[in-house]
């Protein structure tokens, strides 16, 4: 069985392990010990109430229970661009006409945004291969939305994820070849590693204040301007299906698209609903998302099958494995077939 719960200290050991042997790079999740040791505090300090709005972030683990391996990790920050400006680059249309000569031009621009300054962001999701089957990619992901449906209050009008850009492997970035280094004397790699410490704001410092005409840039990295790193497709699926789409902003460092979405409008969270659990068979073959109803002690699960009426009848074991017993309020979602892939 696996749970998503919230990440704590004595993880430490086993997030450096799965960071550093997912084979994947994120800016919030560096493979460095004093780093990610810094991320759970914050998390920890969040779950306990003692972190101001700005500061609120919330990490989760997924772990496989007979085992204690974690599998997969994954966040929410409650407001992002609070503490450190959140820039971004929006797409826009430059549009020049001459009557006079005939000439009607369009021009793709990009400009510096802090369009999103105050809302919440979906990040640091990562999974190990070897679990990367049986929907463990769904829970891990859509976990974070039941969460965000039973503690409203703590989060934003709008949920917004920045998805990896494209990049070989070696890490080469064509769009921060094409424009970024232009205006740094650093490598991506140095540019990435400030921004996952909280100091993106130097960009807005350094960066042209004024559109810029994309044409001028390589094509190379014109072609890459909104579009997702392989290794990320999966992830942004998963969050396409929820509702979130990609409207014109990217990354100012790989140019991977922002998908964004009201809260509201997320499917996981305008479908989900809270029902009484009981001890007993589950009803079909739907496989649905359970969660407890809780904060710091929050969990959740993958159950094959469904409730029945307004109870949602669940074996001991996974009562347990939730931290709830018989009449306790779980909160729970359908999963669609394609979510078995996810």
């Amino acid at each position: 069985m696996k749970v998503v719960r919230p990440a704590s200290l004595a993880d430490l050991p086993r997030l450096v392990e799965l960071v550093a042997g997912a084979g994947a790079s994120l800016t919030s999740l560096p493979p460095d010990r004093e780093r990610l040791a810094a991320r759970i505090a914050a998390s920890e300090a969040s779950f306990a109430g003692r972190s101001e709005r700005a500061d609120e972030t919330y990490l989760f683990v997924l772990e496989d229970l007979p085992t204690g391996r974690l599998a997969g990790t994954c966040g929410i920050d409650a407001a992002v661009g609070l503490r450190q400006a959140w820039v971004s680059y929006r797409v826009g249309l430059a549009v020049h006409a001459s009557q006079e000569l005939g000439v009607f031009t369009q021009t793709p621009t990009l400009f510096l945004s802090n369009d999103h300054t105050g809302q919440s962001e979906l990040c640091s999701l990562l999974l190990h291969p070897e679990f990367r089957q049986g929907g463990l990619g769904a829970l891990l992901s859509k976990s974070r939305f039941l969460f965000m449906a039973e503690h409203r209050e703590r989060f934003a009008a709008k949920v917004i994820a920045e998805l990896r850009g494209v990049m070989d492997a070696s890490g080469h970035s064509p769009f921060w070849e094409g424009l970024g280094r232009h205006f740094f004397s650093m490598d991506f790699s140095r540019a990435d590693y400030l921004t996952g410490i909280g100091r993106k704001s130097f960009v807005a410092e350094l960066m042209p204040k004024y559109p810029l005409y994309t044409k001028l840039l390589s094509a190379e990295a014109q072609a890459v301007i909104g579009q997702t790193h392989a290794d990320t497709v999966p992830a942004r699926r998963l969050l396409e299906q929820e509702g979130l789409r990609y409207e014109g902003l990217v990354d100012i460092f790989d140019a991977g698209p922002v998908i964004e979405c009201a809260v509201e409008d997320v499917s996981a969270i305008r479908r989900s609903r809270r029902l009484a659990t009981r001890v007993g068979p589950r009803v079909g073959e739907t496989r649905w998302l359970v969660s407890n109803t809780g904060f710091a002690d929050f969990r959740a699960l993958l159950v094959e099958g469904g409730p029945e009426g307004d109870a949602f009848g669940l074996p001991e074991s996974v009562l347990a494995a939730l931290g709830v017993k018989s009449g306790d309020p779980v909160r729970a979602v359908a999963l669609s077939p394609a979510d078995r892939h996810g």
